[in-house]
């Protein structure tokens, strides 16, 4: 009996790490294709879905993702903004799937406002890190982020786009799986059968 639960407890654990390993791989592939198109990104898409199908798997998953960034480019100021933004991307969305948050408006109202905070936080890293933290620090931000102002828009409107037409599709095929791992954060349906319908009906009826 110990050993069947080990091994199932060893099934689970794999098939946890191989998603999240899978979640990290596909979050870079997509990026590595897309910067062929400028200003285009789906990197928070990716990150939004697995924090909102395997919550804590899809914050790794990103965090895994930044470390590959900095093997593959070096370390840039850029990149302490990754290690920032994109762990909380997941996480946003991991605490949505919690609220069962379904209507896809309001996620792509969330997805908007976390792409315009990408650009004030680089924006704010960079006049921190090469700029001084206190002579007219608000002066120069202004003048970073205008400067960057055009690739922010691009990006909003990417996802004002994506969200929409492909965030709960893929939650759609993604979910299952992440429940059979138990990774996923969005609580179970509740399946009433008729019988339990009536009860329940019927005690509203009573009140």
């Amino acid at each position: 009996m110990k050993r069947e639960r080990f091994l199932k407890a060893g099934r689970l654990a794999s098939g946890q790490v191989a998603l999240t390993a899978l979640a990290a791989a596909t979050i870079e592939a997509v990026k590595f294709v897309l910067n062929a198109v400028p200003n285009v990104e789906g990197v928070t898409l990716l990150c939004a879905v697995y924090g909102y199908c395997i919550g804590v798997g899809g914050v790794v998953a990103a965090v895994v993702f930044c470390v590959i960034e900095s093997a593959v480019f070096g370390f840039g100021p850029w990149l302490i903004s990754y290690f920032i933004h994109w762990p909380c991307v997941a996480l946003v969305f991991m605490l949505l799937a919690k609220l069962k948050v379904k209507n896809r408006w309001l996620i792509t109202l969330v997805a908007a406002v976390m792409t315009t905070l990408f650009g004030v936080q680089t924006s704010l890293v960079d006049t921190g890190l090469f700029s001084g933290f206190f002579d007219r620090f608000w002066q120069r931000f202004a003048i970073i982020y205008a400067q960057g102002w055009v690739f922010y828009v691009v990006q909003i409107a990417c996802n004002l786009i994506v969200f929409p037409l492909l965030f709960l599709p893929i939650t759609r095929i993604l979910i299952p799986a992440a429940r059979k791992v138990r990774l996923c954060p969005l609580p179970e349906e509740r399946k009433l059968n008729v019988s339990s319908r009536k009860t329940e009906e019927e005690q509203i009826t009573e009140e």
